[in-house]
């Protein structure tokens, strides 16, 4: 089994990870809107720089060494003791391999772990079949809908 780690981005990563990128349909809320992606260095250059701030934690998904994904921990509100995942894989090359699965067991390891807080939540399009698997695999359980999204949340097991 490849080994799946996190390691804190960097620019160098967030440029291998998005030259290798293709936008997937499935994770687009509104269909009419899906756009291909386009490789534009100042583009990662503006989002990789957004992604520094205080409230989040922002991580390449290593495979074998290789970055295959991202994912963040946002909202971190210590006084709530929560905060949300949200995951991007490459492209469909490295998809179905049980990155997605490991890379959220890890993040949410970090989250009560190294951050102490006690729920991380989640949300995928409903419609996302994919999405909500890896999530119920990494242990999150349904905690309500609208529209578009079903949210998910874990709890840290009481001691």
């Amino acid at each position: 089994m490849t080994p799946v780690a996190l390691f804190p981005m960097t620019p160098g990563l967030c440029h291998e990870l998005y030259r290798g990128w293709q936008n997937d349909p499935a994770i687009c809320a509104d269909p009419a809107r899906f756009r291909p992606f386009r490789y534009d260095p100042d583009w990662v250059d503006r989002y990789f720089a957004r992604q520094q701030t205080p409230d989040r934690r922002y991580f390449a998904i290593l495979a074998g060494g290789t970055v295959v994904g991202e994912l963040l921990l946002k909202r971190i509100d210590r006084a709530a003791g929560t905060c949300a995942l949200s995951i991007h894989l490459q492209n469909d090359s490295v998809k179905n391999k049980g990155y997605g699965t490991r890379a959220e067991k890890l993040a949410v390891a970090y989250a009560f772990d190294r951050l102490g807080l006690r729920a991380v939540l989640a949300d995928a399009v409903k419609g996302n079949a994919r999405s909500r698997h890896v999530l119920e695999k990494a242990g999150f359980a349904p905690c309500g809908e609208d529209e578009t999204f079903a949210g998910y949340r874990i709890e840290k097991p009481e001691p």
